[in-house]
């Protein structure tokens, strides 16, 4: 079960169901509305997931999502590696079907619900600004698109990077294409990491407590019951091990490794008991030896002369 269902069953049984969803309307020249149309059937289940994540109870007026061709003046004003992109405060999607979607997203479906989330969380904080990092984990999480190569993304920061604070995360995404993906593999981890160890509504109550003026500092304090530094130090502390030495001790050259090491110590452990074995047999030649010349029985070399 993955996490956004898992947080939605434990919302769902917390408290009642949301009242509506929000309305998604698509729009599209003629060569696109082949995808338009695919567009229109959004998972009904994930997007009440999204909106009860953010503990939207009246998510608003319809989304407005438009699909540019790239012969389009939008596609030419905009960088190529970028898919998507959402105007929280005007409802407005705008995404390029005909280009690739990149880091975090690896589809059309997730792109989408992804900025129908950052809509969903510019209206559930009032339209008051949260964090980059906390806006782009939390529509991550929401998109539900954390995969292996996540993990690889974020292992990588911190074999190579160690720890990065979350205002530098903060800054990254003011950065190149590698520092955004970076950013993008942090936020995510960081957030997800706070919706499953802390109350399963602490995004809700955070957003709602900016919504109504309340600092973000404080209201992350209120909605989660730590500050943004011990939740980070914790996070630090727990994934700096794991992400740091599971993937050495489980790669395949530890691992051949260890079977070396294994095969000569068994090696070496034959070879100390086969010497044992020889001593004692020497040791017991000796002692036959003796008695035999204690009796008057000579030994070969005697005999001998």
């Amino acid at each position: 079960m993955n996490v956004l269902t898992s947080l939605l069953l434990l919302l769902l049984l917390a408290g009642p169901a949301v009242a509506d969803l929000p309305r998604i309307a698509v729009e599209a020249p003629p060569e696109l509305e082949g995808v338009a149309e695919r567009l229109r059937t959004v998972d009904a289940l994930k997007l009440a997931g999204i909106v009860e994540l953010f503990g939207l109870k009246d998510p608003g007026p319809p989304i407005r999502v438009i699909l540019a061709p790239e012969d389009s003046p939008t596609a030419a004003a905009t960088p190529p590696w970028v898919s998507g992109y959402a105007y929280g405060s005007l409802g407005l999607i705008v995404l390029f079907p005909e280009r690739t979607p990149s880091y975090p997203d690896s589809s059309l479906p997730e792109l989408l619900r992804h900025e129908i989330a950052h809509v969903l969380i510019a209206r559930a904080a009032g339209g008051r600004p949260v964090p980059r990092w906390f806006n782009e984990g939390l529509a991550t999480l929401a998109a539900d698109v954390w995969r292996l190569s996540d993990r690889s993304r974020l292992t990588a920061t911190l074999v190579f990077r160690g720890q990065t604070p979350i205002a530098e995360v903060e800054e990254l995404f003011g950065g190149d294409r590698s520092e955004i993906a970076r950013a993008y593999a942090l936020s995510s981890a960081f957030v997800r990491d706070i919706a499953l160890r802390y109350r399963n509504t602490a995004p809700a109550e955070v957003l709602a407590l900016v919504a109504v003026g309340t600092p973000f500092e404080e209201a992350f304090l209120r909605g989660t019951g730590r500050t943004v530094a011990q939740a980070e130090r914790s996070f630090w502390r727990r994934h700096s091990f794991w992400y740091r030495w599971f993937p050495i001790v489980t790669s395949s050259i530890t691992g051949w490794t260890f079977v070396t090491l294994l095969f000569l110590l068994a090696a070496w452990r034959k070879r100390k008991k086969t010497e044992a074995i020889r001593r004692r047999w020497e040791e017991e030649e000796l002692w036959l030896g003796e008695m035999e010349t204690r009796d008057g029985v000579a030994g070969p070399e005697t005999r001998m002369h």
